[in-house]
């Protein structure tokens, strides 16, 4: 089991609850964007929307454009337990980055960088 299971499980979230829980931090995506987001098929996100949705976690609404779709907006409940595994996830980065000495930080920063801009600039 990784430790996104863990956390997930932990929450009483699946990966792709808590997946969906992260996308919707910061924006309030249709059903056909959460499809791309997701890399799952409409009817799975669907699915996975209506169940979140019945333990209260997220809410949706038609999109004031496009009638015709819906946009999915993480609810109180929601950002509650995305707040919570994520703040368990950065305190165990927190205490992994605390074991490297000055040198070995400076480096993982610099090969980070450069990684970066090797997918910007590819």
């Amino acid at each position: 089991m990784t430790r996104l299971e863990e956390r997930a499980g932990e929450a009483g979230l699946s990966v792709q609850q808590l997946r969906l829980l992260g996308i919707l931090r910061d924006r309030e995506p249709t059903v056909s964007e959460l499809t791309v987001h997701l890399g799952l098929d409409k009817s799975s996100v669907s699915g996975l929307v209506i169940r979140a949705e019945r333990r209260g976690l997220v809410r949706r609404t038609p999109d004031a454009v496009d009638g015709r779709s819906v946009r999915v907006q993480l609810q109180p409940h929601g950002r509650a337990l995305i707040d919570q595994v994520t703040a368990r996830h950065g305190n165990e980065f927190a205490r992994a980055f605390a074991a490297l000495d000055p040198a070995a930080l400076a480096l993982w920063m610099d090969l980070t960088r450069r990684l970066i801009a090797a997918q910007r600039n590819p």
